[in-house]
């Protein structure tokens, strides 16, 4: 009896230390991120903003619904740091010259922060009346180079700031990479 309560007893203990074996602690299980803000630093700038509940498009419509007549014209997507979420920074031109940078988190949607910036910082060439007359936008140019990237969710997009036409260079996080797409005045697009 004493034998089998002993045998009984190693098992259970063998199975215990088994089971512990088998179930990862804390520190080996693999970070999985709900969110921009919450996901881990060694993943790449593409892989983070795929991961943005809000797309580049929503927050850009977010950044000019702010004012009247704007257009936005620059859009980087920050991690998040220890003051700021994971967002959109986005500058939006207004007919009057007015440049505002518009912070838009990138997991709620939600503006939540603006600051003017000077618009001569930014353009050599361009005029604010260049990107109200533009026959693209930069929202319109968000589709096509989604398109022509083949999918994928775009994240950055910049104008050109020393030419003399509206052409945007945007960068499309895919499943294996980031790929920079081109779009022209005319809403044409060259992969980079």
């Amino acid at each position: 009896m004493f034998a089998r309560l002993t045998a009984a007893a190693a098992l259970v203990a063998l199975s215990a230390g088994f089971a512990s074996a088998q179930t990862p602690t804390t520190a080996e299980k693999p970070v999985t991120a709900g969110s921009a803000t919450e996901a881990g630093k060694d993943l790449k700038e593409w892989q983070v903003a795929a991961q943005a509940k809000t797309g580049l498009a929503q927050a850009l419509a977010t950044a000019e619904g702010q004012g009247s007549g704007g257009r936005a014209i620059d859009a980087d997507f920050e991690r998040a740091d220890g003051k700021n979420p994971a967002h959109y920074s986005i500058k939006v031109v207004y007919p009057d010259g007015k440049l505002v940078e518009y912070g838009i988190n990138a997991d709620t949607g939600e503006l939540y922060k603006s600051e003017n910036q000077p618009i001569e910082r930014y353009f050599t060439r361009l005029k604010p009346s260049d990107f109200t007359n533009a026959k693209t936008s930069l929202k319109d140019a968000l589709a096509i180079a989604e398109k022509t990237a083949g999918g994928g969710k775009a994240y950055e997009a910049e104008v050109e700031r020393g030419g003399s036409a509206v052409e945007y260079e945007i960068s499309v996080a895919l499943a294996d990479g980031s790929k920079e797409i081109k779009v022209g005045p005319d809403g044409t697009a060259k992969a980079d």
